[in-house]
């Protein structure tokens, strides 16, 4: 499927409509569709929509990429990953429809995605937008339930436009005509955009700060919006910047008509890997028992400040880095918050990824920003060298979700 276009992004709709049209439009078979874009965020408020759903007895299906450790992550059938055999037939089903015609691997896989829903029982679908919106093979979908907006940063910017008014119109793309729509926080330029794209096709908006709210307050997480006010737990996804997150999901759930109780199961019952996970298990654990252990795939500048934001929230340790990035990215960026919570970097290339950063440019890059910074060849050798330094340290490996995903795969 990867041969069948000589680029792995090339934005826009022409071949996945004429794929779905060959497939028999499975787009317009799915059960209740909530469709998510921004750049931060989209993955959490999905997991915590379908938690929210799904504590509510709904079955729900949900489509998210990039996958950490294994394809199947992608597509999710009525509460369970694709099995194997599945997933099989429905690729070999869409290859042959497909018809040696040039597509890209993304675009193919999404429409074998929409066949699965338009052919499994459930209640709702959950769909994240892969990269934008407006040309994204996802924005298929003519009349969803409801479109989720998280905040946007800049991220990208090859394919979406170098400024925040820009990228912000391609993921406002989503938009329906009468389509309510949650928008999560966001910067004033981005707002504008959203808000005249939304007036000019009648869409009804839910923003962050005018129709619904989210704080902390006393170790509880508070809601309001119109119809009154939530106290709730915490979200059990570690983070500050979950609260916003939860936030989108509550404003999402009670907009769809779900109680309280559907909103409690969202904020405790999600899971998301490598968002700001504690590893407490594996053989990268063993191999440094003193060690706390973390993992995070962001990597633009809007995720390094909310992972500094975090680490500034966690009982004082020696706080250390493994980063490795892809040579798309914001480095300085992403780096620049964390210099003053880290005592150092190991830097290392990403194995397997030819859009790898050599980890040398990122141990570089690391030292202008302000930062100790060393370069070593792999993840278990930089975790020694700082064991061997520090015994009792945190360590976070960050800077990449295709880390974040062999880290996964390769800690069992």
């Amino acid at each position: 499927m990867m041969a069948l276009h000589p680029k792995i992004i090339d934005l826009t709709l022409d071949r996945v409509w004429r794929l779905l049209h060959a497939l028999d439009d499975p787009q317009d078979k799915l059960p209740p569709v909530i469709h998510l874009a921004g750049t931060n965020g989209k993955g959490s408020t999905q997991a915590m929509l379908r938690a929210g759903l799904e504590g509510a007895g709904k079955r729900v299906h949900a489509y998210t990429s990039p996958h950490l450790a294994r394809f199947h992550e992608r597509i999710r059938l009525a509460g369970e990953l694709i099995t194997e055999e599945a997933l099989t037939a429905l690729l070999d089903e869409c290859y042959r429809a497909n018809d040696g015609e040039t597509i890209t691997y993304f675009e193919i896989t999404t429409c074998a995605a929409l066949l699965a829903f338009a052919r499994t029982p459930a209640e709702y679908t959950l769909l994240e937008v892969g990269l934008g919106g407006r040309l994204d093979a996802t924005n298929v979908i003519e009349a969803p339930a409801l479109t989720v907006i998280t905040p946007i940063s800049l991220d990208h910017q090859q394919f979406l436009g170098d400024t925040l008014a820009e990228i912000a119109g391609e993921k406002a793309g989503i938009l329906k005509r009468g389509v309510p729509c949650v928008v999560g926080p966001q910067p004033d330029e981005v707002l504008e955009v959203i808000e005249a794209r939304a007036a000019r096709l009648g869409a009804p908006l839910l923003v962050h700060g005018q129709h619904w709210t989210a704080w902390e307050e006393r170790g509880r997480l508070i809601y309001q919006d119109e119809n009154g006010l939530l106290d709730l737990p915490l979200p059990n996804l570690p983070g500050a910047h979950q609260i916003g997150n939860a936030g989108m999901a509550i404003a999402g759930l009670r907009h769809l008509g779900f109680d309280e109780a559907a909103c409690e199961a969202a904020v405790t019952m999600a899971f998301w890997p490598a968002r700001m996970q504690r590893l407490r298990s594996g053989p990268l654990v063993e191999s440094a028992p003193g060690i706390e252990l973390w993992l995070d795939g962001g990597h633009n500048p809007a995720a390094g400040d909310a992972l500094a934001t975090h680490l500034a929230s966690l009982p004082a340790r020696p706080t250390y880095l493994i980063c490795g990035m892809l040579n798309t990215k914001d480095i300085a960026g992403f780096l620049r918050p964390l210099a003053s919570h880290a005592v150092s970097l190991d830097a290392v290339s990403i194995p397997g990824e030819a859009a790898t950063l050599p980890a040398e440019t990122t141990a570089e890059v690391a030292r202008s920003v302000g930062m100790t910074a060393h370069a070593d060849a792999d993840v278990p050798g930089a975790l020694a060298r700082i064991a061997a330094e520090a015994p009792e340290a945190r360590v976070l490996i960050c800077g990449s979700l295709y880390l974040a995903g062999r880290i996964l795969r390769e800690n069992g």
